[in-house]
C-alpha cells in the first residue's frame, strides 16, 4: 500500500514558514519520500500501517492549511501514467523488505 500526503500550507508570515518546515521534516524523517512539491508518498506494508502512519500525521498536522490523505494499492500505484516527465529509478522506492546496495 502506500500513502499519499498532499498540503498546502501558508507561508505568509514567519510563524507560519516555521510549521511549513516543521511538517516538512517530519515526513522526511518519517520515511516520506517527495512525489512532486507538497506531494509525499510512503509504502505501508498493509492497512494497519497505513492506520498508524496517518494517525502520527493527525498529530503533526500544522494548526493552518490544508492537508489530504490518500491510500492507495499497490496494484493502482503501478498504473499511475506519467503523461510528461519519467519516473526516476535512483530512488529505492520498492515494497521489497530487503534492498541490496
Amino acid at each position: 500500500m502506500r500513502v499519499f500526503v498532499f498540503f498546502d500550507l501558508p507561508v505568509l508570515t514567519d510563524a507560519n514558514k516555521r510549521e511549513y518546515r516543521k511538517f516538512r521534516k517530519y515526513l522526511i524523517k518519517s520515511g516520506f519520500l517527495m512525489v512532486q512539491e507538497s506531494v509525499y508518498c510512503k509504502l505501508a506494508q498493509n492497512s494497519s500501517v497505513a492506520t498508524t502512519i496517518n494517525d502520527g500525521i493527525k498529530r503533526n498536522k500544522p494548526s493552518e492549511g490544508l492537508v489530504q490523505m490518500l491510500v492507495i494499492t499497490e496494484k493502482q500505484y503501478a498504473k499511475m501514467e506519467f503523461v510528461i516527465g519519467e519516473r526516476k529509478d535512483n530512488i529505492i522506492d520498492s515494497d521489497d523488505r530487503l534492498v541490496i546496495i
